[in-house]
Order: C-alpha cells, then sequence, then structure tokens
C-alpha cells in the first residue's frame, strides 16, 4: 500500500526556490510509525535537484507524479498556502477514488474543501490525530486499506 506525499514546493515563488521542505521529513519519520502497511513516495527524496532539470526531463517527472497521484492508495496533501502542483495531484488523486489527507489552514479553498477526505487545520493537529488513533479510526470508516489486526499503542 502506496502514499504520495504531495505539498508545497515552489508555490508562488517567483525564483528558481523552493518553501521550507521540513514538513516532508517529519511525515516520512512519523507516519510509518502508526501506518507501519504504508510504504511512502515522496517525490522530493527523489528529484531534489528538480528545479534545475530541462524542459523535457521536468515535464515527464511531472506527468509520471500526476499519473502516480491516481494509482497510490492514500495521498497526504501539505498545504499552507496556495500550491497547483499540489492542486493538480490532488484532483488526480480524487478522480481516481483515491483518498486524499489535507494538511492546510486553507479551508474555503475549493482543491482543499473539495478534494479532501479529512482536512488537519496544522501538521501538529495530524500529528496528534496519527499518534492517538484517531486518524486510523477515520481512514477505516472511508475504507482505506488498512492492516485491521495492526493497533496503536
Amino acid at each position: 500500500m502506496r502514499i504520495f506525499l504531495a505539498g508545497i514546493m515552489q508555490g508562488s515563488l517567483r525564483s528558481a526556490s523552493m518553501h521550507d521542505q521540513d514538513y516532508r521529513s517529519n511525515l516520512r519519520d512519523t507516519i510509518p510509525q502508526y501506518l507501519p502497511e504504508y510504504e511512502i513516495y515522496d517525490p522530493l527524496e527523489f528529484h531534489a535537484k528538480s528545479l534545475s532539470y530541462e524542459t523535457r526531463q521536468g515535464q515527464n517527472v511531472f506527468l509520471h507524479h500526476n499519473k502516480m497521484c491516481g494509482e497510490i492508495d492514500l495521498l497526504i496533501a501539505f498545504v499552507p498556502e496556495a500550491s497547483m502542483g499540489t492542486a493538480i495531484e490532488m484532483w488526480e488523486a480524487w478522480r481516481h477514488d483515491k483518498l486524499v489527507i489535507t494538511i492546510s489552514p486553507l479551508k474555503h479553498n475549493w482543491a482543499v474543501k473539495y478534494l479532501s477526505h479529512i482536512v488537519f487545520e496544522q501538521e501538529s493537529d495530524f500529528f496528534e490525530a496519527l499518534q492517538n488513533g484517531n486518524l486510523r479510526q477515520q481512514l477505516i470508516k472511508l475504507n482505506a486499506p488498512l492492516n485491521p489486526e495492526w493497533q496503536n499503542k
């Protein structure tokens, strides 16, 4: 079972730079402790130099990642501010009937509001629900693929 870790990279930055990406390692390090049945795919882990890719390589990676979002089991999106790439990834997951969990304060943003099955306003809210088992219970109610014998301790 696979999680696609979506989230803001460039956002609305005009320069060839990225927003802080620490959220990715926080999620990659913590999720397996509570959802061990999932393998996490983090695009940045495999494409850290993506801002310097030539056009064809960048386009191929972009389109491949969008395709992946329709094939995974669960997409977790980190959206502290609007992110066109993340919105496309959320759309691809949602339109292929995959579960979308979003961490975002943008509760009125239509991509967040209408493409998410579960929304957490802050990263700390997500981690609390992950650690206390509430997220697992919500995923069970949404028929997420989970190992029913595994329980949070």
